[in-house]
């Protein structure tokens, strides 16, 4: 038997075996939970008389503001721990891992560390994304036109 098998016949062995219907309900939970904060906010904002596309704005800049104070202090990852994929909800996971890797970053200061590594995870995203759009864009007006 090779290093390699011996070593997934170990995992396998001492491995931590998950309960997969209780993550999955402690994700839907939670997740919805941050779905729901995220409209109470839109709604606060809607009641102030903001417009409605200011108010979706407004909704995940506040939603992307807790979960960064909450990395911040370090009680982000206790509530991902026990909650699981359901705090990776879109705005949340994005602004716990661009805070994350700044703050992993800190030591090497704020110019070649936090500000070279903020964007790491965001960076990307915001490309592929961009990309993305542009592509969709392009087929969306051609199909138009035909």
């Amino acid at each position: 038997m090779n290093d390699k098998a011996k070593y997934n016949e170990y995992i396998k062995k001492h491995a931590k075996k998950s309960d997969t219907l209780l993550c999955c309900v402690k994700a839907f939970f939670s997740g919805g939970a941050i779905c729901c904060l995220g409209q109470l906010f839109f709604d606060l904002y809607a009641a102030a008389g903001i417009e409605e596309d200011v108010c979706a704005a407004l909704s995940s800049c506040s939603l992307m503001l807790i979960t960064a104070v909450l990395t911040g202090v370090g009680v982000f990852d206790l509530i991902g721990k026990h909650t699981g994929a359901g705090t990776l909800v879109p705005v949340t996971g994005f602004a716990n891992s661009m805070i994350s890797q700044a703050i992993d970053a800190k030591s090497e200061g704020f110019i070649l560390g936090v500000g070279a590594k903020l964007f790491t995870v965001a960076g990307p995203v915001v490309i592929y994304g961009s990309f993305a759009s542009t592509v969709y864009g392009a087929v969306y007006y051609i199909c138009k036109i035909i």
